[in-house]
């Protein structure tokens, strides 16, 4: 008989430097307010629903340009730091040790690291030396979906040993201070960076990963992703990512659900990646206006911005706090995003 895979812990870390929205504003004023566009395009960040976000640098740093080696070696130190900080919390919460993980997941797709962040992290964690290792690059926006899915796959098939899963993001650092495409400005008002850990096991306690799924969407590698410059990485995201969720999503969830004969209206919960309010508008178009779930996503988007993969295990944590302290479980709860390929990402869990 299956033992499915429980999500045993989760937790969350952001970087200590605050950056206020209206720092930011008058900052990229300075910077991009001779671009004919500006005027415009300044009304992203009003629109934006964003209070504040984190960045591993103070923000005098973005008065300066920097090369693509500077830029990543920001990554490195900044990353390594917070995917520690994250882990030890995450073991902590299932009361266990570095020792004791079977295989580590690490996502994130904002810089390179060769050894990859896992192994930089065993040199500062008393990690098994024969830990099964898996880094995970490209998936975007998506990694925390799909990197919790390859995390649970990993559980069950090691039943006798947990899985740390590690995804982390460093937005800001790809930051491009000469260029005044609308892709640059929008991602100044939106980025952030952040870190989350969970821990995985067959059997015990904690949500239970029923199933999880992924589609790509065809002649769709334009919409979303980075194209690499001289001096760092380029966002690439196109204005028709919330009509794409609107007219192209619901289907796709709907066949998933289908398969395990469900609907959308057996779902108590949904948690969706927060990458702007329009994306969580065009959620709500599909899901039902103020679905459970699109509060927690709207002041995660508050609170830390756009954090890319990390972005929807903050929601998660925050859905599953709430229904702790609320004394009301979470229940049968539905997490996507949506990244580069065109793609999405599923994981169904069961909160008792």
């Amino acid at each position: 008989m299956r033992t499915l895979p429980r999500l045993a812990s989760l937790a969350t870390a952001v970087p200590p430097h605050r950056l206020d929205q209206g720092n930011v504003v008058a900052r990229v004023e300075q910077l991009f307010g001779r671009s004919p566009d500006f005027e415009r395009l300044v009304q992203v960040y009003a629109n934006s629903g964003i209070e504040c976000r984190y960045s591993v640098m103070p923000i005098e740093w973005f008065d300066e340009a920097h090369s693509w080696p500077d830029r990543n070696a920001a990554y490195l130190t900044g990353a390594l730091g917070l995917i520690e900080e994250a882990a030890r919390r995450a073991l902590d919460r299932a009361r266990l040790l570095p020792a004791e993980i079977g295989a580590i997941v690490t996502v994130s797709t904002t810089g390179i690291a060769t050894p990859s962040l896992d192994a930089l992290l065993m040199e500062r964690m008393a990690f098994a030396r024969d830990v099964v290792r898996l880094p995970i690059f490209g998936l975007g926006c998506a990694g925390g979906a799909l990197g919790l899915a390859r995390a649970a796959a990993l559980a069950e098939a090691m039943p006798k040993q947990p899985v740390l899963l590690l995804v982390v993001e460093l937005c800001t650092l790809q930051f491009r201070r000469d260029d005044l495409a609308r892709s640059n400005i929008v991602a100044t008002a939106l980025f952030g960076d952040g870190a989350a850990a969970a821990v995985l096991r067959s059997g015990g306690d904690g949500p239970a990963i029923i199933a999880s799924a992924e589609h790509t969407w065809p002649k769709s590698l334009d919409i979303m992703g980075w194209d690499v410059a001289d001096d760092g990485l380029r966002a690439v995201f196109s204005r028709d990512i919330p009509r794409l969720v609107t007219t192209e999503l619901g289907p796709v969830l709907d066949k998933f659900l289908a398969r395990r004969a469900l609907n959308l209206g057996d779902i108590d919960c949904f948690v969706c990646h927060p990458g702007g309010p329009k994306v969580i508008d065009a959620y709500e178009a599909i899901l039902g206006s103020g679905f459970r779930g699109a509060a927690a996503a709207r002041r995660s988007l508050a609170r830390f911005g756009n954090m890319s993969a990390a972005s929807v295990l903050f929601v998660l944590e925050e859905v599953l706090t709430e229904a702790r302290d609320c004394g009301e479980p979470a229940g049968r709860v539905l997490l996507t995003a949506l990244g580069p390929g065109f793609s999405a990402g599923f994981v169904l869990l069961e909160a008792a």
